[in-house]
């Protein structure tokens, strides 16, 4: 019994010294970083409107609708991913469906650029 339980030893220390790891990371930067915010770090960045103002205040949704095209995009490369590592084993069947999938997205695109979703104006 003492010999299985040793086996276990190495699995403990991982986790032992990844939760050190993560504490360390935790802890140390509130310790060491300076807090200090200027108008400059507060300011408007990605989202479009002030950090620390009314939550019930209106917004530009063209952020958000952005941010969702990416992810959709995203998400057909890291199909495309899988698809192109198989791709001796997938055999013509396979080729054909990414083809569709890809046309898909392209006419999705197409119609997104075409809306002007993608226009910052």
């Amino acid at each position: 019994m003492q010999e299985l339980l040793s086996s276990y030893y190495p699995i403990l220390i991982f986790m032992g010294l990844s939760a050190l790891i993560t504490l360390a990371l935790i802890f140390v930067p509130m310790l060491v970083a300076p807090s200090s915010p200027d108008p400059e770090k507060n300011a408007p960045y990605e989202c479009g409107f002030e950090a620390f103002d009314d939550a019930r205040m209106k917004f530009d949704v063209k952020f958000y609708l952005v941010a969702i095209l990416f992810i959709i995009f995203d998400l057909e490369v890291a199909f495309l991913f899988p698809w192109a590592v198989a791709f001796g084993d997938v055999g013509v069947f396979g080729f054909w469906s990414m083809m569709f999938f890809l046309a898909v997205l392209t006419v999705g695109f197409a119609y997104e650029w075409r809306k002007g979703a993608l226009d910052w104006d």
